[in-house]
């Protein structure tokens, strides 16, 4: 049986890998639908190349890029404003268009926190994607996107305190932030280990992350395979629920 259509919106590219490539390769494999969104980065670019790589092997089709600026990386958006500095409104309509259109069960993003690291693109794009999701259902709000198509339910991607293991040095011994949440806030446990092949070689399609020295598949990728497995096979969530 089919899990539910699945729709992740993500900050970058690898974002989807790392964040619920498991998750996205599972309900694929189920025979469910799933699509990618990512907010930052533009088609033509490297990455955006590498990203649709990644998609592939989670099953996930054609990723859609909104080709708004990282907000560190002017190059990944030449030309274009900076996501953060996009009018809330245009960045919301955008989503809206992109939930209408795959008209998802359940959409996947990051927490408030932005994933362990606080990247200030991570959590904007929780804002975006949880005000759009709300607006999606509304037939008043952004009538230009198409019909209205309410989700059941938002899950945001996280890491409970308890749960941040081995992840948490390899993260601080860079100088990056660790942001857990409560462990009363995680509603969903994930065991992705059946899938951890597909996610892997996701992750591994960012090539240009995974050279880095301080990026998270760079740091991943020269982990023994063991740890990494410890790692990786674990994806947890926060349900909202949207409909009645």
């Amino acid at each position: 049986m089919a899990l539910p259509d699945l729709l992740g919106v993500f900050a970058h590219p690898d974002d989807e890998a790392l964040v619920a490539g498991g998750v996205l390769a599972r309900h694929a494999a189920s025979g469910a639908r799933t699509g990618v969104v990512t907010t930052t980065w533009a088609a033509g670019t490297p990455r955006a190349a590498e990203l649709a790589d990644s998609v592939r092997i989670l099953g996930a089709g054609v990723p859609q890029m909104l080709g708004h600026a990282d907000a560190r990386v002017p190059e990944s958006a030449p030309g274009r404003a900076r996501l953060l500095d996009v009018p809330l409104d245009e960045s919301v309509g955008q989503v809206v268009r992109c939930i209408r259109q795959f008209r998802p069960d359940i959409i996947v993003t990051h927490d408030a926190y932005g994933q362990l690291t606080g990247h200030p693109d991570h959590v904007h794009t929780h804002r975006v994607t949880l005000l759009a999701a709300h607006a999606a259902g509304l037939p008043h709000l952004y009538p230009e996107a198409g019909e209205p198509w309410q989700p059941a339910a938002v899950h945001l991607a996280t890491h409970p305190e308890s749960g941040v293991g081995e992840l948490g040095p390899l993260l601080t011994r860079v100088g990056k932030k660790l942001l857990g949440v409560p462990d009363a806030h995680v509603d969903a446990t994930v065991d992705v280990g059946p899938w951890l092949h597909q996610k892997w070689a996701a992750i591994l399609a960012h090539r240009s992350e995974a050279a880095r020295e301080r990026s998270l598949p760079g740091i991943l990728s020269r982990l023994p395979a063991e740890t990494r497995r410890r790692i990786l096979s674990t994806e947890y969530f926060t349900r909202l629920d949207l409909r009645p």
